[in-house]
């Protein structure tokens, strides 16, 4: 079927991994993103003449870099004016919310020839501080771009009393839930991790854009030392997402009918087949009934099915967002595929492996896919983005065949229609029971700080506490499971503290 002319459809991309300790050859967030539009103008073949017809720049939220216009800078920097401006807040779904945008405002004929791209520039900013070096980076830029994405934070100001106030200890409080429920051993869950990581390593070792190439076998992921010292239990160093990398990757998409227009060939063309875009009804992960699942997951891969006319069976080519192990499980469970799938979870080698992250990692793995699917004709890839905490998430599915269903529309950015928030009271006195927990641990490898999401036992309400603070203590709840313990919790000194039976 000839594909409509409002298609969508990627004819350039690129990516590349920057890994540079002379400040002198230090690249900014702009230099970066230019550097990656011509490299991804080359791509498509026909090179300054797509960059002479860009009408649209978009640009995903780059981490410590607050220009008044991000995309009308890299516009300016192309030698171009665009009629359309769009960026970015904060999450890792948004990505390919601004690509699913943008798919949309070709369908609509607002829109014919787009650059989207993003950076991540942690590791040059963070060893410019080190050296004490000032950061330089560009400022400006004429206008206002239209933002998408939710501006409310990630965590509760409640939650930030307690320290739930980053990635690094709200997936393992996710993590733990997940473990309790799928009734497994502290032992036998970490083995399973660490076996679905190890796949990950293993495509990242091959992958020419990783920050970290390297293989590493189930013990070396899961077995705690000065290497791999514990952050929150139950994820040791290696089922972190690496946040300080230097990385950028970027893609074209422009209208089939652009495509025809500017004599871009076939073999360069990977068509978009639709998406979705969905959040947590419980925005906040302390409100949340069931602390393992998460409903708006679930419905983003219904809607991404519905709207593209396929099942998981014919998608050969996956990636799941992997910030943590806790999010491809959940991945795996929404999109109804087995952990370990011969296909795969991932084409780049995730989060914690391959890098590209804070906001742009779903570019990395889309860029990839694409160089994929041209090399497998006529199949199919599937890639997933997701926010905060398991809150916010997207997809897209792409093939080098056009959708014969041919989508007319993106799907809104809406809440599911899951549970409620619950409420969390902030003074909590009786006997109580945990609903999940973690441990932070030191960076010299003790534990020193609990936390605990819980329920009394007299009304069943949600509150949040630390544990009592004593070193037997925490390590027996990093020794045996947690949830599902007794206690008691008492209000005291601005805070409620939960100690075991």
């Amino acid at each position: 079927m000839q594909p409509d002319s409002n298609t969508p459809v990627v004819v350039g991309v690129s990516q590349f991994t920057l890994k540079e300790k002379n400040p002198e050859k230090f690249l900014d967030p702009l230099q970066m993103l230019t550097r990656i539009a011509r490299e991804s103008a080359d791509d498509s073949g026909i090179g300054k003449e797509l960059i002479k017809n860009l009408d649209t720049v978009g640009v995903v939220n780059v981490a410590g870099w607050t220009p008044q216009n991000p995309p009308g800078l890299v516009a300016e920097a192309l030698g171009v004016k665009v009629k359309t401006e769009l960026t970015t807040e904060v999450g890792g779904e948004l990505a390919l919310t601004l690509v699913n945008r943008v798919a949309e405002r070709i369908i609509e004929g607002s829109t014919n020839v787009a650059f989207i791209g993003g950076s991540n520039n942690l590791a040059q900013a963070t060893l410019a501080m080190k050296l004490q070096i000032p950061i330089k980076w560009p400022e400006g830029g004429e206008g206002a771009p239209e933002r998408l994405g939710a501006t409310t934070p990630g965590n509760s100001d409640l939650e930030k009393l307690y320290g739930i106030n980053a990635p690094t200890n709200v997936y393992p409080m996710i993590e733990n839930a997940l473990r309790a429920r799928r009734k497994r051993g502290i032992d036998e869950h970490q083995q399973k991790i660490g076996e679905l990581m190890h796949t990950f390593t293993t495509v990242a070792a091959n992958n020419p854009h990783a920050w970290f190439p390297i293989e590493r076998s189930v013990e070396e992921i899961i077995t705690v030392n000065k290497l791999n010292r514990m952050i929150s239990f139950p994820y040791p160093k290696y089922m972190n997402a690496v946040l300080n990398t230097d990385q950028a990757a970027g893609i074209f998409l422009i209208s089939q009918a652009a495509a025809d227009r500017l004599g871009v060939a076939q073999d360069k063309r990977v068509y978009w087949w639709g998406g979705a875009n969905t959040y947590e009804r419980s925005w906040f992960v302390s409100e949340r009934a069931a602390l393992s699942e998460s409903p708006a997951l679930k419905e983003c891969a219904t809607r991404t099915f519905n709207n593209t006319g396929v099942t998981i069976d014919d998608i050969q080519h996956i990636d799941f967002y992997s910030c943590f192990p806790v999010a491809v499980e959940l991945g795996c469970e929404a999109y109804g595929v087995a952990e370990k799938d011969p296909r795969g979870l991932t084409v780049t080698g995730g989060l914690p492996y391959a890098g590209g992250p804070g906001n742009n990692y779903p570019m990395h793995s889309l860029t990839t896919m694409i160089d994929r699917l041209r090399d497998n004709q006529t199949d199919k890839g599937l890639v997933t983005g997701n926010g905060w905490y398991v809150t916010k998430h997207s997809s897209s599915i792409w093939s080098t065949e056009a959708n014969p269903n041919q989508p007319t529309s993106n799907p809104k950015v809406e809440p599911t229609t899951g549970p409620n928030p619950l409420t969390v009271i902030e003074i909590a006195n009786g006997d109580a029971v945990v609903d999940t927990y973690t441990v932070n641990y030191s960076r010299d490898g003790k534990p020193e700080h609990g936390i605990v999401l819980g329920h009394l036992q007299a009304n069943g309400e949600r509150f949040i506490a630390n544990i009592e603070t004593d070193d037997k203590i925490l390590e027996d709840f990093v020794s045996k499971e947690a949830v599902g313990r007794a206690g008691t919790v008492s209000y005291c000194d601005d805070r409620n503290i939960f100690t075991p039976n």
